[in-house]
């Protein structure tokens, strides 16, 4: 595989402007009437690069609740697509109070920013404002991807949450512990330092590269055989609608996530530095579920068992399930797919009431 040379300047201009070029083709989705069908919520709270959303529910007084962790990677509504494939909904319907950190598009002003700011900083704001909002009462955090990575980092940090469950959330990035974690590498070069902010075309371009079966022929396949599913299709309309929407990202946090975690593994061997502390497995109790897809190629179990394996937690708990028929992407069946709403959330819910 030839090697992805990091763009120039200039060819990070032309990255930016396919960004707008992408989000046009979304709006036009949305305009055919697959865009997201999004819960009311208000935003409670805002910092440089995060707003934090409270969905509406008048019969949650006194339930627990949930802080929802996205990946900083595109938009927060994959959690909200619509009603039938939506975590925000399916939390409410349980009753509990729910929270979702918003992660803002990436400018000038935030460009220096990095893994810290993100896992340690926004979240543990956010963290307190919802223990404030709910009279003293801890939230369990819910992540995915990347967000999940953030927020096991943030509770190898501070132990002021009730549990942490992860979605596809890779933890350790050690040698062949994922198929895209060592294509990424083998295609990535570092990102020089001066680089301000990466567009979000090129990290879709340099992972449809690493992993064109994930991110092209996947996605190919389930969307012509959805043609003769029109729930099926719509679904998957709705997330090629979300895959459009390109978010840009700070050039520091995007080179942190590249070195410390996918090259160097720091956060799995107990040697990622986050606010002047060096964390890692050793340092986190708080009591965790992880949900792996063995179809998924960015989390699978050897990305996730044996981070888990070496955590001190009174309690972790994987559940792993072979992936879901229909949905393009099976590192958002997740998120998207109705087989997994009628059995693995039923499970997450059970594990979260019992820790109530």
């Amino acid at each position: 595989m030839p090697t992805f040379a990091f763009p120039n300047e200039f060819r990070q201009m032309q990255f930016a402007a396919m960004d707008v070029n992408r989000r046009a083709q979304g709006d036009a989705l949305e305009l055919c009437g697959f865009g997201p069908i999004e819960s009311d919520y208000r935003v409670i709270s805002t910092g440089p690069h995060w707003r934090l959303r409270e969905y509406a529910d008048a019969h949650a007084s006194g339930r627990p609740s949930v802080l929802i962790v996205p990946a900083p990677i595109k938009r927060p509504y994959i959690w909200d697509l619509a009603p039938s494939v939506s975590a925000v909904r399916h939390c409410l319907g349980h009753r509990f109070r729910v929270y979702l950190l918003e992660w803002t598009p990436a400018s000038d002003d935030v460009q220096s920013i990095g893994v810290g700011e993100y896992a340690k900083d926004a979240i543990s704001e956010c963290v307190a404002r919802v223990t404030d909002e709910t009279q003293g009462r801890a939230p369990f955090l819910v992540g995915h991807s990347l967000g999940g990575t953030l927020a096991a980092i943030f509770c190898a940090i501070e132990q002021s949450v009730r549990g942490l469950v992860l979605l596809g959330a890779p933890l350790c990035f050690a040698p062949a512990s994922s198929p895209f974690r060592d294509e990424l590498l083998s295609l990535f070069t570092q990102i020089p330092p001066e680089t301000k902010i990466v567009p979000g075309s090129l990290l879709s371009q340099v992972s449809a590269l690493a992993s064109p079966d994930t991110f092209l022929w996947a996605r190919l396949k389930a969307t012509a055989f959805s043609l003769f599913d029109p729930p099926a299709f719509e679904i998957n309309a709705r997330i090629e609608r979300w895959l459009l929407d390109e978010v840009p990202l700070p050039g520091r946090l995007v080179a942190e996530i590249v070195q410390f975690l996918y090259r160097e593994d720091r956060f799995c061997r107990g040697a990622l530095p986050i606010g002047g502390r060096t964390v890692g497995p050793s340092t986190v109790r708080t009591p965790i579920l992880a949900i792996v897809n063995s179809a998924d190629a960015i989390a699978p179990l050897g990305a996730v068992k044996p981070f888990l394996d070496a955590a001190p937690a009174d309690e972790t708990r994987i559940i792993e399930f072979p992936g879901e028929r229909g949905i393009g992407i099976q590192h958002l069946a997740f998120l998207a797919g109705p087989w997994v709403y009628a059995h693995i959330w039923p499970e997450i819910f059970s594990w979260l009431e019992a820790r109530d």
